[in-house]
C-alpha cells in the first residue's frame, strides 16, 4: 500500500469538518461598496451571472444607485473618483494527489494569493487589475489590467486597453470553477510564443441590441505579458496579431460563436530570421436550460514554421473543450456539479526527433468530474477527479478558493 495516500484522506477529512463552521464575514470590494451579496454578481464565484458582465462591462458601477455623493467631485465636473480605493484578496489552496508521479502527495497552500482592485476613473470609465503574490510558489506579477471606456460616442461600442486573456471573448480562465484549465487556450505550438493565454493590446466590443448580435475585435502584440525586451519593446517582432469574433444569442438560453485570429511570430538566428504564420479559427456554442448550462469550443490553430527552421511545414493542432454545469437551485444552489473535458492534438507530435528541438508534444486528454459546495458566498469547497486517458494518470484535488 502507498504510505502517501493517507494524507489526502487527512485533507479530505480536515476540509469536510469546515462544513460546521458559521459563514464568514468578509466580502469582497464591491460587495463592502454597495452592501450587496456576492450572489448578485457571481453564481457562484467567481463564475459571473449575466448582471455580473453587466456590472464589469458598466465600469464596476450600479447604473441606477451612482450619486454624485458618492464620489469625490470637488464641485468638478471633470472629477469622479472612488471615496475609498477599492482592494480585495483571493486566496487558493488545495491538496493534490497525483498518480504516476514522484511527488505523488502535494500540499499546494497557497496555490495561488493575489490582489485585485477595479473601480470608476469617470463616468463610463473603469479599470480593473489583479497582481498575483504568490502563483504557484512565485511571485507572478501583474496579469490581467485593463482600462475600459463604456459606451463610446454614447454608442454600444466599448473599448479595452491593456492586459487581458485573448480567449476572454470566448471561455474565461480565470472564471472557471475547476482546479484543471482550459487547456488548448495556453498552448505553446513549439518555439511560438504566440497562444490565446496572456497578451496586451486592445479590445474592441459592439453589441447589436435588435439582432442580439456581439462583435468582438483584437490587436494585440502576439507574444504574451513577458517583460519588455531589447531598446525596452514590450513586442517581440514588427508584427501585430489580429482577432475577430462574432456571437450570436438564440432567444435567452443559448448563443453560437465563431472566432477567428491570425498573425505571426519570428526568431532570429546568427544568419537568418525565420517567421510563422499563425491563424486560429473554430465555432464555439453555450445553452442554458434551467439547471444545467454548457458550454464548448472547437478549436483549430494552423502554423506554417513552429520549430522556426529552415523547413517550412504546415503543422494543424486541434484543441476541444466541452463544459457542463449542473446548478441545482440556479443562482441560489450551495452546491454545483462541472464536467470538464479536454483535448489536444496535433501534427508536431509526429516530427521525428522532436526532442531535438527543446520542445514538448502537445497531445493532451482528459475528462474532469468537480464538486464545488459554497460553505459561504465567498468561501467554496472542491473536490476534484480527473483522469488523463491517454497516459492513464489520475489527479484528486480537495481545497478551497475564498475571497475577501
Amino acid at each position: 500500500m502507498n504510505t502517501r495516500l493517507p494524507i489526502i484522506f487527512l485533507i479530505a477529512l480536515l476540509l469536510f469538518t469546515l462544513f460546521i463552521i458559521d459563514d464568514a464575514d468578509a466580502i469582497p470590494a464591491f460587495a463592502r461598496r454597495y452592501k450587496i451579496s456576492c450572489n448578485t454578481c457571481h453564481a457562484p464565484f467567481p463564475k459571473l451571472k449575466p448582471y455580473g458582465d453587466d456590472f464589469a462591462g458598466s465600469g464596476f458601477i450600479l447604473q441606477e444607485n451612482e450619486k454624485e455623493r458618492d464620489y469625490v467631485t470637488a464641485g468638478d465636473d471633470l472629477l469622479w473618483m472612488n471615496k475609498e480605493f477599492p482592494v480585495a484578496a483571493r486566496f487558493d489552496a488545495y491538496g493534490v494527489y497525483e498518480s504516476d508521479n514522484d511527488v505523488q502527495s502535494d500540499l499546494q497552500s497557497p496555490y495561488g494569493l493575489k490582489l485585485l482592485s477595479g473601480g470608476t476613473l469617470y463616468k463610463n470609465i473603469g479599470y480593473y487589475f489583479y497582481f498575483y503574490m504568490s502563483e504557484r510558489g512565485e511571485v507572478a506579477g501583474v496579469e490581467d489590467a485593463y482600462v475600459h471606456f463604456d459606451n463610446v460616442f454614447k454608442t454600444n461600442l466599448d473599448i479595452m486597453v491593456g492586459q487581458f486573456q485573448t480567449s476572454d471573448p470566448l471561455m474565461k480562465r480565470e472564471l472557471r470553477l475547476t482546479y484543471e484549465d482550459y487547456q488548448i487556450y495556453k498552448a505553446h505550438v513549439g518555439s511560438s510564443q504566440a497562444n490565446l493565454a496572456y497578451d496586451r493590446g486592445v479590445m474592441l466590443v459592439y453589441g447589436i441590441e435588435q439582432s442580439g448580435t456581439d462583435i468582438i475585435a483584437q490587436i494585440v502584440n502576439g507574444n504574451g505579458i513577458h517583460e519588455a525586451g531589447e531598446n525596452r519593446k514590450f513586442d517581440a517582432d514588427k508584427f501585430k496579431n489580429y482577432g475577430l469574433r462574432l456571437n450570436q444569442g438564440i432567444g435567452n438560453f443559448a448563443s453560437i460563436g465563431l472566432y477567428y485570429y491570425s498573425g505571426e511570430d519570428i526568431s532570429s538566428t546568427w544568419d537568418y530570421q525565420y517567421t510563422n504564420n499563425i491563424t486560429y479559427w473554430g465555432p464555439d456554442i453555450n445553452i442554458g436550460l434551467g439547471p444545467l448550462e454548457l458550454t464548448a469550443q472547437y478549436l483549430v490553430r494552423q502554423d506554417s514554421n513552429p520549430l522556426f527552421n529552415n523547413v517550412n511545414m504546415d503543422i494543424a493542432t486541434t484543441g476541444i473543450i466541452a463544459e457542463l454545469i449542473y446548478a441545482p437551485r440556479l443562482d441560489r444552489s450551495r452546491w454545483y456539479l462541472t464536467a470538464l473535458y479536454n483535448k489536444i492534438s496535433s501534427d508536431l507530435d509526429d516530427v521525428e526527433r522532436l526532442e531535438d528541438y527543446g520542445v514538448s508534444p502537445l497531445a493532451y486528454h482528459s475528462a474532469t468530474l468537480s464538486g464545488t459546495y459554497l460553505l459561504s458566498r465567498n468561501l467554496r469547497l472542491i473536490a476534484e477527479y480527473t483522469r488523463e486517458i491517454d497516459q492513464e494518470i489520475n489527479r484528486i484535488a480537495l481545497g478551497f478558493v475564498t475571497a475577501y
